[in-house]
């Protein structure tokens, strides 16, 4: 960890940078117990910072995993709809950021989290996190359906097809299908591709986290060290 000695401690503790300046010029500030009014000292990571006299430590990041409801937006904040995160408690939804977007009717795993790189992880599409959704369609699902998305998709509007993906036939009207990329709105067009129409969508995984089934829709929990390193 690269880091500005007066970033350092604004991140701790919440002070502006005018407080940070305030407390270094004061000489309440220790490193590595020696006393130091340098705003732009660097830190690598293995110093102790104290504040008078009190060990300072970055905030742990925050990595949630919610059960979105329909009727929700993949939004911090809205003026006229509910959003995902009216759904934490204010103090906990203070920074967090969203994992990806779901659309307003579709249900399931939405992921959150203060780590930007974590999330950049997830998100970029060079590193095709797989996705896992149940489907439900309006008509019986056709035969060579699966093999149409194995090949890719010449979506609407687009100029190169999608990627290979897994559909899994449950049903005659339900199916489970694993993407390695995430387009807008890609499961209810690869289906409009092939004459057919989402009814219902629901997503049951990303790279590996699981959509915990305890979880009612609306319900949220932390991620478990194991999940957080699975992506």
């Amino acid at each position: 960890m690269a880091m500005r000695l007066d970033k350092y401690i604004s991140q701790c503790t919440g002070l502006s940078r005018k407080g940070v300046r305030i407390a270094l010029y004061g000489k309440r500030v220790q490193v590595d117990g020696v006393t130091t009014k340098s705003v732009s000292q660097a830190l690598t990571g293995n110093e102790q910072v104290t504040l008078d006299g009190e060990p300072l430590a970055l905030p742990r990041a925050r990595y949630l995993m919610l059960h979105k409801p329909a009727g929700t937006l993949s939004a911090t904040q809205d003026s006229s709809q509910p959003c995902v995160l009216d759904l934490l408690p204010p103090a906990l939804a203070d920074g967090l950021q969203i994992v990806g977007r779901l659309d307003k009717d579709t249900t399931g795993l939405l992921l959150l989290t203060d780590d930007g790189a974590w999330n950049h992880r997830i998100t970029s599409p060079r590193r095709a996190c797989a996705k896992v959704y149940d489907v439900t369609t309006a008509d019986p699902i056709a035969p060579d359906v699966a093999t149409q998305f194995a090949e890719g998709i010449l979506l609407n509007n687009e100029s190169k097809p999608t990627l290979p993906a897994t559909l899994e036939q449950l049903d005659e009207r339900r199916a489970r299908v694993t993407l390695q990329e995430g387009r807008y709105h890609q499961v209810k067009r690869m289906f409009a591709a092939t004459g057919n129409r989402v009814v219902e969508l629901h997503r049951l995984a990303v790279g590996g986290i699981v959509l915990d089934p305890e979880l009612a829709p609306g319900d949220f929990r932390p991620l478990t060290e194991d999940e957080i390193a699975r992506v």
